[in-house]
C-alpha cells in the first residue's frame, strides 16, 4: 500500500469503498453508463468541483478543477473508465452484480471510484497551480469510448498538457505499482472469415464443395503468419477464438457457409500490416485451393497503447514517492491486451501505469469470480492526487 496517505484520504475511504460497491451491484456496459454517470455527476457537485461536463462520447463526463494557484497555465488530466462487460458473475458477496449477464469483471468500477476519491481530496485541498481535468470515460471494452470523447472534442474543450491513467491488475500484490517505457498495450483488431462453399450431404462429398476442410486449413496456416513472417524481435498475436457453421444435431449436412473470428495484436503499424495483409492472402487462396469462396473483414479497433518517455519517467518518480522503490517495478512487461486510452495518447503525451489489485485462487480480470480489492483506493487516489501536486506544484 502507498507509504504516507493524507488524512483526508483516509477518512473518504469507507465512502469511496461503498460508492464502488454500488456500481459494482449496478454494472452498465458500453455507452449505457446513464446510472453511473449520473452517480459520477452528482457526487463531483457535492465534492465543489469547478465543473462538470456531461454527454461527452454519448456517456462520459469531466470534472474540472482549479487549483490554488494559476500563473502558468499548467492543465493535467486523469483519466477512469466506467463500463462493465455483458458476462455473468459468479461471485455471491451482497454487492454482487444484480444484472443478469453483465458484470465489472476488470475493475473499471474500481478506478471510477479512485478517481471520485481524488476528486473529493484535490476540490478540498487544491494544492497545485493550474488546471486538473478528471475524465470519465465510457465503453473501454471493445467499443471506442476513448475515441468517442477524442472525436467530440476532448482536448480542444479540456486542454490537458498531459494525461495520466490507472488499471488494476491481479498479478500484482497490493502495494506494488507496474508501468513501462513506449508501448505498454497491444494494438487489438478484430477479424472475420466468411467462406461459402457448396452444402450437402455428408456421405456424398464428391456432390460437395466443403467449407469445413477450407477452413480447417486456414486456421492451420494462420498459425505460420507470426512464425514465419514477423520479425521474432517483435511481438505479435494472430489468435482465431470462434468458428460457427453447420448444426450440431445434423450430423450427415455439410454446411454452405463457414465464419470464423479472430484477433491480431501488435505494438507497431508495420506489424499490424503484415498481419492484415498475410490473412488476407492465406484466407483467398486457401480458398480457392478448395473450390470456395471466401473474405476477410479486418478491423483495426484499439491502436497500441504508447507511453511518452517524460510521462513514464514521471510517473514512475511519483509511484516510488508513493509506494517506496523497492515496490514500483518500472521495467514491467507490456501486455498485449488493447486499451482505448491509446486514442488519448494519441493526441496528448501520458502515462498509463498499473496498481497492484492481488488475486484471489487464480481469479484474473474478465472472470467471473473477480472482484477489485478496495484495499488499494487510498493507493491509487494518492498516486493520481500527487501526480496532480508534483505534476503542478505550487509557487512560493
Amino acid at each position: 500500500m502507498a507509504k504516507d496517505i493524507d488524512p483526508l484520504i483516509s477518512a473518504a475511504h469507507e465512502e469511496i469503498t461503498a460508492i464502488r460497491r454500488d456500481f459494482h451491484a449496478n454494472p452498465e456496459i458500453g455507452f449505457q453508463e446513464v446510472r453511473t454517470a449520473g452517480i459520477v455527476t452528482e457526487r463531483l457537485r457535492a465534492y465543489g468541483v469547478d465543473e462538470v461536463h456531461t454527454g461527452i462520447g454519448k456517456t462520459g463526463m469531466v470534472g474540472v478543477i482549479k487549483g490554488k494557484q494559476d500563473t502558468c497555465g499548467a492543465s493535467i488530466g486523469l483519466r477512469a473508465d466506467m463500463d462493465a462487460l455483458p458476462m455473468p458473475e459468479k461471485n455471491l458477496f451482497a454487492h454482487a452484480s444484480k444484472t443478469t449477464n453483465m458484470m465489472h469483471a476488470c475493475g473499471h468500477d474500481g478506478h471510477t471510484a479512485m478517481l471520485l476519491g481524488t476528486a473529493k481530496y484535490l476540490a478540498k485541498t487544491r494544492n497545485f497551480d493550474g488546471t486538473a481535468y478528471l475524465i470519465f470515460q465510457p465503453a473501454e471494452e471493445g467499443l471506442g469510448g476513448g475515441e468517442a470523447m477524442v472525436r467530440e472534442g476532448l482536448f480542444t474543450r479540456f486542454p490537458a498538457q498531459r494525461i495520466f491513467a490507472l488499471h488494476n491488475r491481479p498479478e500484482l500484490p497490493p502495494g506494488q505499482f507496474g508501468l513501462c517505457d513506449g508501448p505498454c498495450m497491444a494494438a487489438a483488431d478484430m477479424f472475420k472469415i466468411f467462406i461459402k462453399g457448396k452444402g450437402g450431404h455428408a456421405a456424398r462429398p464428391h456432390l460437395l464443395i466443403d467449407p469445413m476442410v477450407a477452413a480447417a486449413n486456414i486456421i492451420l496456416a494462420a498459425q505460420t503468419v507470426v512464425a514465419r513472417s514477423v520479425n521474432p524481435l517483435d511481438c505479435a498475436v494472430l489468435g482465431l477464438s470462434a468458428m460457427a457453421g453447420g448444426n450440431l444435431a445434423a450430423h450427415s449436412v455439410v454446411p454452405t457457409e463457414v465464419t470464423i473470428t479472430g484477433t491480431g495484436r501488435s505494438y507497431k503499424r508495420e506489424v499490424q500490416d503484415i498481419l492484415e495483409s498475410r490473412l488476407r492472402t492465406l484466407v483467398e487462396h486457401i480458398a480457392q485451393a478448395h473450390g470456395c469462396e471466401a473474405t476477410l473483414e479486418y478491423h483495426r479497433n484499439y491502436p497500441s497503447t504508447v507511453n511518452s518517455h517524460s510521462e513514464y519517467l514521471f510517473g514512475a518518480e511519483v509511484a516510488r514517492e508513493v509506494f517506496g522503490a523497492a515496490n514500483v517495478n518500472d521495467k514491467h512487461p507490456p501486455s498485449m491486451g488493447g486499451e482505448d486510452f491509446s486514442f488519448m495518447l494519441q493526441e496528448r503525451p501520458g502515462c498509463y501505469a498499473w496498481i497492484g489489485n492481488g488475486m484471489k485462487e487464480g481469479c484474473y480480470l474478465h472472470n467471473g469470480n473477480y472482484d477489485f480489492n478496495d484495499a488499494i483506493i487510498p493507493s491509487g487516489v494518492t498516486w493520481f492526487s500527487r501526480i496532480i501536486e508534483r505534476g503542478m506544484p505550487l509557487t512560493p
